[in-house]
């Protein structure tokens, strides 16, 4: 599948770690998503309901990252990824990557980041 969607660097503030000062101050997070999707149908009819409405994605995506706290944004991604393959039909695969610049690591390093890829083939 060669289509797809990308949304890249959706920004929230959110409480998500294992540690107290992680869940107390929270921290900026960055989500991207990949979508992988079969636009033949939707841009033949130029049909919004025949593939996946972004702006949905990004809310949906943002409603996740932004709401409960987790101890891991492994769980975070997941849980982006799950919702997405339920909500959107026309979706064949989902790879969604949550960023945290500011973890805390006492070494100097630009970002830590999860991906997780769900498909339609492999669903649990």
């Amino acid at each position: 599948m060669a289509d797809r969607i990308e949304l890249k660097g959706l920004q929230c503030y959110a409480h998500h770690g294992v540690l107290p000062h992680e869940t107390e101050f929270g921290q900026a997070f960055t989500v991207d998503i990949t979508c992988w999707v079969d636009f033949a149908e939707a841009a033949a009819g130029d049909d919004l309901t025949k593939t996946v409405n972004y702006a949905e994605l990004a809310q949906l995506a943002y409603d996740v990252a932004a709401g409960t706290p987790r101890q891991l944004i492994e769980t975070v991604a997941t849980e982006i990824a799950d919702t997405a393959m339920g909500r959107f039909d026309a979706l064949h695969a989902i790879e969604v990557t949550v960023h945290k610049p500011h973890a805390p690591i006492p070494l100097v390093f630009d970002d830590v980041a999860v991906v997780c890829r769900r498909n339609r083939k492999h669903r649990r």
